[in-house]
């Protein structure tokens, strides 16, 4: 399922979200025009969250913690593939519009800078000895997507379906879609290379807290 368009109007322009698409579109092409090979690999070992890395700080090397706990908020900025990067923008604008319309412009930037470090900690409490970094703008978004269940439950989003080789373009309830989306983490969250965690605890953010910052109750 690939959602493409929502039915809820906004009343002001997202300035916010377009602002962190276009972030991070340019530092994705910064690492892969501008960088070079292994000069752009490293841009994930050091701006990456390694959990690993972050518990020894937490633990022994308190000189390294700030560093670490800068990578928290480095690595909700890159992505490893255009369908990484493309995914989670897809997802940020159809959604986000709405709840920075919801909250406005400044509670939106920090309910999403919040909803991704609640993410990562999920994931860090998870597997706190992992040495792959955490990359990624999709825990955040995942609290976009808790939000947008809470304050739009009934809105109807336009979804590609491909099942095998067909394709077809419906209408989805968003309480239909973004609860399949979330039961599909919990199932996945066992496999390996993707942080499951992650979007479950960003996705729990968005449910439990959004109506605390909305400005006003609008609901679909």
């Amino acid at each position: 399922m690939i959602p493409i368009k929502d039915n809820i109007p906004t009343r002001t322009i997202p300035i916010i979200t377009v602002s962190i698409i276009i972030v991070n579109i340019l530092i994705f092409l910064w690492q892969r025009v501008v960088l070079h090979g292994s000069a752009g690999d490293l841009v994930y070992k050091y701006y990456g969250l390694v959990p690993r890395e972050l518990a020894t700080s937490i633990t022994a090397r308190w000189d390294l913690l700030p560093y670490n706990v800068l990578t928290v908020f480095t690595s909700m900025f890159l992505h490893v593939g255009f369908l990484h990067l493309g995914g989670n923008m897809l997802y940020l604008w159809i959604f986000g519009n709405n709840i920075e319309d919801a909250l406005g412009h400044m509670r939106f930037l920090f309910f999403y800078l919040l909803a991704g470090i609640i993410a990562a900690a999920f994931q860090f409490f998870y597997d706190p000895a992992s040495t792959v970094p955490m990359v990624g703008a999709s825990g955040a978004v995942s609290g976009i997507l808790g939000a947008y269940l809470v304050l739009f439950p009934h809105a109807r989003i336009k979804t590609i379906l491909l099942i095998i080789i067909f394709i077809k373009i419906v209408e989805i309830p968003a309480i239909l879609l973004l609860t399949l989306w979330f039961f599909m983490q919990l199932l996945y969250s066992n496999l390996e290379g993707v942080a499951w965690y992650a979007h479950i605890g960003g996705f729990i953010f968005g449910l439990v807290t959004v109506k605390l910052l909305a400005r006003k109750k609008r609901r679909a």
